[in-house]
């Protein structure tokens, strides 16, 4: 069976160091094919590397180039995406675990709360096609996700002509305007703001506006 090839990405060099030395004591289907402590010397290694299964990635660290581990996840997963990404983090935030979430990563590794043994059990479990979270971590993802689930459901539903009296203030058209364009008259249009105001618990128009951006309702 092939060995599982995993490159080490950390500027922590006590902990890339740890994470190698026991995968080679003690872990013989896994192999370290390279370490790196920035993202600059990451890509420049996978440019060399000619098979890499796991990649283990600060998701936290900052170096010159400006780039944090979770733009290097974004750049892997784009460019790379056979390649399995296992977070490792000593924060456990919720919006670090949803930007993480967003990136589609196969795996977290808390070091706070991981053993020795721990990168060479995930990556086992990714390379079986499984997600690797700790059983804290799997708790709080849940709890993130039951979040995002709730926010989206606060986001209200707008009827078709409703999208269109949005775009169009969008544009910044004034309401005699925007009753001319959607053939409806100016009262109309004004019930019907009014009527996204309750939706959304807003009070103006550019509160509205403002709102359906932020939420992906509208786009610029």
């Amino acid at each position: 069976m092939d060995k599982i090839k995993v490159i080490i990405v950390d500027d922590h060099d006590t902990y890339r160091w740890g994470i190698r030395a026991n995968i080679e004591m003690k872990h013989p289907d896994i192999v370290v094919v390279g370490e790196a402590k920035s993202a600059p010397d990451f890509f420049d290694l996978l440019e060399t590397v000619a098979t890499v299964d796991v990649v283990f990635l600060d998701i936290r660290f900052t170096d010159a180039s400006g780039l944090s581990g979770i733009d290097v996840a974004r750049r892997l997963r784009a460019e790379r995406p056979e390649i399995k990404i296992i977070a490792i983090s000593a924060e456990e935030a919720s919006e670090t675990i949803t930007e993480m979430l967003t990136t589609g990563i196969e795996g977290f590794i808390k070091k706070s709360h991981s053993t020795v043994d721990t990168p060479a059990e995930a990556a086992r479990s990714v390379m079986a096609g499984l997600q690797y979270y700790g059983r804290d971590m799997a708790e709080i993802i849940s709890r993130v996700m039951l979040t995002k689930q709730k926010n989206a459901k606060d986001i209200p539903d707008f009827t078709e002509q409703q999208m269109q009296l949005l775009e169009l203030c969008h544009e910044g058209l004034p309401a005699k305007l925007i009753a001319d364009r959607m053939n409806i008259s100016l009262k109309s249009v004004e019930y019907h703001k009014s009527k996204m105001f309750e939706k959304c618990g807003l009070n103006n128009t550019a509160e509205l506006v403002r709102f359906a951006l932020k939420n992906g309702i509208i786009r610029l």
